[in-house]
């Protein structure tokens, strides 16, 4: 019997596991003989742990179809050792499945003990239990050690841990922070609660799917939402509020990105990434999101979407604050404070007062309405902030002010108009958030409509199939399927595109409502050269959106209007 480790991790906050710091490793396990794997990797890792002195730390195993998450808790101090020690289990358990030899293990629990002495450091111990006693944030790991937050916090290199007693405690302190979780729509929703921050006056410190920003100082550009980026954010001195996006693969690799937060949203849950770390069903992908329940300060609100089941059936095993928001909600709740429209305009009800905020007409992302998820994120949004006690003006500010631009919102929902052609480009990549557009495309104004389409290579086929199905709900007349060269994923070059290729004609579409091109850029250049006025183009990208986008911008600028010759500088 082969056992094959696919990730061996840290895993360094409160977890899907487990509420400690520890390690886990992934294992691939033939669902035949499976649970002797596991009952023997248990007893030997039991073997190990006491062996090196690990007497109170716990084991912890979670199975799925064909394999299962392993991990162990260990001190925060010894956490790259942990993972050796669940390592070693392993090569033992194999030896014994495959009646091989043994190898010694008092040698093995030898170097095993050298690792944990090495890594340990008693500074960093003694740091992590003086934050506690003065009730602030301590963070390790990911650049560095710190305590406090924001304007309130003191950061060292790895290495240079300081002794509590040389700290002045009294400039220490956290700030605000709020955590927002769900399949769709989180970009959207912490952009909008650090607009609505800075309209507060607050110093805002945003990490995001697209960058770790401050003010309005982009610190650096990528994909931060994870806990290096929120770490980035919460330690810079400059911070007053802290909004950080906190993406499902975050989560499961490492754990909670900071250990506490005043609210904590979850915009909603639906099937993507099936899959990854064993979360095989929607359900269970609820469980692991609804994670961030546990960061809550005590007197804080988990905010939930009250139109998704699945958040409403696990509120009722939450006994702090809950803020609802939803669509569905026509009123006050008798649950708590929520966020609704009323009338057409977006309201906010607490402490026994209804508060209108703004109409949904004069919100640009919903598109007078039509893009009903973009209402739906600003009603959430709505909710944090007053989770977060900024006030009501600052909120109907905030959302009046904030467009659909790509300079504000890159990716989601941006308009332009370029010589007759209205362009829609978003980020929508699963089924749930295509169809949340698509109900949106329907409602636009449109000669005709045509949609740019890809996947990434690590979806199933049937998860391809289902995206597919979400885009011809939108009725387009043309649909350009793309290759993400990028993010092949262990498939073929054109293997992707043919699933949606064919999943198209089986719904109907005939071979000229359909094209095929190698990559992002042609899907752009392909359908703006389709285009005559009046025409709607909806361009869902996923790669790298600057040289489309500078495309785009070279179009403007050249006076193109649709149906002219494409120029060829513009490629």
């Amino acid at each position: 019997m082969v056992i094959k480790l696919t990730d061996v991790r840290r895993l360094t906050g409160v977890n899907f596991l487990m509420d400690d710091n520890g390690a886990v490793a992934e294992a691939v396990l033939p669902d035949g003989r499976k649970d002797v794997a596991i009952k023997l990797w248990q007893t030997n890792m039991r073997a190990v742990l006491d062996g090196v002195g690990w007497q109170d730390q716990r084991v912890v195993v979670r199975g799925y179809p064909g394999g299962a998450s392993t991990a162990i808790s260990a001190p925060l101090d010894a956490l790259y050792a942990a993972t050796d020690l669940i390592e070693v289990a392993w090569q033992f358990t194999e030896a014994t499945l495959n009646d091989t030899a043994l190898a010694d293990m008092d040698r093995a629990l030898a170097s095993l003990s050298g690792k944990i002495a090495a890594e340990r450091s008693a500074p960093l111990v003694a740091l992590a239990a003086a934050a506690a006693r003065h009730d602030v944030t301590f963070l390790a790991h990911d650049g560095g050690v710190s305590v406090g937050l924001g304007t309130g916090c003191l950061t060292w290199p790895d290495g240079k841990t300081p002794e509590p007693a040389d700290i002045d405690w009294s400039s220490v302190h956290d700030v605000p922070v709020a955590l927002v979780t769900g399949t769709n729509g989180k970009s959207t929703t912490v952009r909008l609660i650090a607009a609505i921050g800075a309209e507060a006056d607050k110093i805002v410190g945003l990490s995001s799917s697209d960058w770790v920003r401050v003010g309005d100082d982009i610190v650096d550009e990528g994909d931060y939402s994870g806990p290096a980026g929120a770490r980035m954010a919460v330690r810079d001195t400059r911070v007053e509020l802290a909004v950080i996006e906190a993406a499902r693969g975050g989560l499961m690799r490492r754990g909670l990105p900071v250990p506490r937060a005043d609210a904590c949203l979850i915009t909603n849950v639906a099937a993507d990434h099936l899959g990854d770390y064993g979360i095989t069903d929607v359900p269970t992908l609820a469980d692991a999101k609804f994670l961030v329940a546990k960061a809550v300060r005590p007197g804080g609100y988990l905010v939930l979407n009250a139109d998704d089941l699945e958040l409403v059936a696990r509120a009722q095993s939450f006994d702090g604050n809950v803020f609802w928001y939803g669509l569905t909600l026509e009123g006050p709740t008798d649950n708590g404070p929520s966020a609704y429209v009323s009338d057409g305009v977006m309201t906010l009800a607490r402490d026994g007062e209804t508060i209108p905020i703004l109409a949904v007409d004069d919100f640009a992302p919903s598109m007078k309405g039509a893009a009903r998820f973009n209402v739906s994120n600003a009603l959430g949004a709505i909710a944090v902030a007053a989770a977060l006690d900024l006030p009501a003006d600052a909120l109907t500010r905030a959302l009046r002010r904030f467009s659909n631009s790509a300079q504000e919102n890159p990716g989601r929902g941006n308009f332009m108009e370029i010589g007759g052609v209205t362009i829609l480009i978003d980020f929508a990549h699963n089924p749930h958030g295509v169809l949340a557009l698509a109900e949106a495309i329907a409602a636009l104004p449109a000669a005709r409509r045509l949609i740019v389409i890809g996947q990434a290579g690590d979806r199933s086929d049937e998860d391809t199939r289902q995206l597919t199905r979400a885009v011809w709900a939108a009725n387009p007349d043309m649909v350009v399927v793309k290759e993400l060269t990028t993010k092949l994923r262990g498939r073929a070059l054109g293997e992707v595109p043919a699933v949606i290729d064919n999943e198209l004609r089986n719904l109907g579409a005939d071979g000229s409502q359909i094209a095929v091109v190698k990559n992002e850029f042609d899907a752009v250049r392909h359908a703006i050269g389709w285009a005559q006025p009046g025409d709607l183009l909806v361009l869902l990208l996923h790669e790298d959106r600057g040289p489309p986008l500078a495309f785009l911008d070279r179009l403007m600028a050249q006076g193109w209007h649709a149906g002219d010759p494409l120029p060829e500088e513009a490629g």
